[in-house]
């Protein structure tokens, strides 16, 4: 996975600049959005992410076609706003467990030094359509070496992310505030990274070949971050949620004047 990396750092930077600053940026604006405030607009969290996962879902079961990518965005998105709470339980825990798989394919993934010496293959800019395509084959190259670790862990190890995952999701439907506060935090963080990756990559800067020599630190780095986004929402969101509802309680609990109907004898 290292020298796959090393060889996206370096093809990178001979991409069509939009490739990589547009998504970047808008990885970034949404993260922070999403990383302190996305419990307090969690309907709108949810059809995002419904709409996101149903078409990257579509896109690559149907052969990667436009089309039904687009209708599968649409049914998810729809169906995870109706199943609001099943669906923030579901991604929380599959959050989790990808997490947890990534702290321990850490100690797996190759890592040599001399980054800078290693020789970059391409020697032409790209434009949009061909950095887009070099791109979908590094995906693919990460995929499989992923699923190679995957299938090189000891059995316990396998088991770890799906007993957090469960962990995660039963814990959901006791703690909602707490585990939705963890997914927009963690999700927020993650879209943070990979849009600052994507910049990284734009500037030359190798961000994830350091990434992969600095584990500890980085993952450290990611559960700060985490944990400073799930106190931020859990501190600010409530509070906003229960100055509405106190607004709307005392509403409802207005005495409204009763009409006082004059006796038919003048009394």
């Amino acid at each position: 996975m290292f020298e796959i990396a090393r060889q996206l750092e370096q093809t990178a930077v001979w991409f069509e600049p939009a490739v990589l600053i547009v998504p970047g940026i808008a990885a970034v604006l949404f993260g922070l959005f999403v990383w302190l405030g996305g419990l307090g607009f969690r309907r709108v969290l949810v059809a995002i992410a419904g709409a996101v996962s149903g078409g990257t879902c579509g896109y690559f079961i149907s052969g990667q076609n436009v089309m039904p990518a687009v209708v599968s965005a649409g049914v998810a998105m729809v169906v995870a706003i109706i199943l609001e709470r099943i669906f923030i339980i579901i991604l929380t825990g599959l959050l989790a467990a990808i997490l947890c798989f990534a702290v321990l394919a850490g100690p797996r993934i190759e890592s040599k030094d001399n980054l800078e010496n290693h020789p970059g293959k391409m020697t032409v800019s790209l434009d949009v359509r061909e950095s887009i395509e070099v791109t979908k084959g590094y995906v693919a190259k990460f995929a499989t070496e992923i699923e190679r670790i995957f299938l090189q862990m000891p059995v316990y190890e396998r088991v770890i992310p799906a007993a957090v995952a469960v962990l995660f999701m039963a814990a959901g439907f006791y703690g909602q505030r707490l585990t939705s506060a963890f997914c927009c935090a963690a999700l927020g963080a993650i879209l943070i990274c990979a849009g600052m990756t994507l910049l990284l990559l734009y500037k030359g800067s190798a961000p994830i070949s350091r990434v992969c020599q600095s584990q500890i630190f980085y993952q450290s780095i990611f559960g700060i971050v985490t944990a400073f986004g799930m106190a931020t929402q859990l501190l600010l969101c409530p509070r906003i949620g229960g100055d509405l509802a106190g607004r709307k309680q005392k509403g409802k609990n207005k005495i409204e004047p009763v009409p006082v109907s004059e006796n038919w004898r003048g009394k």
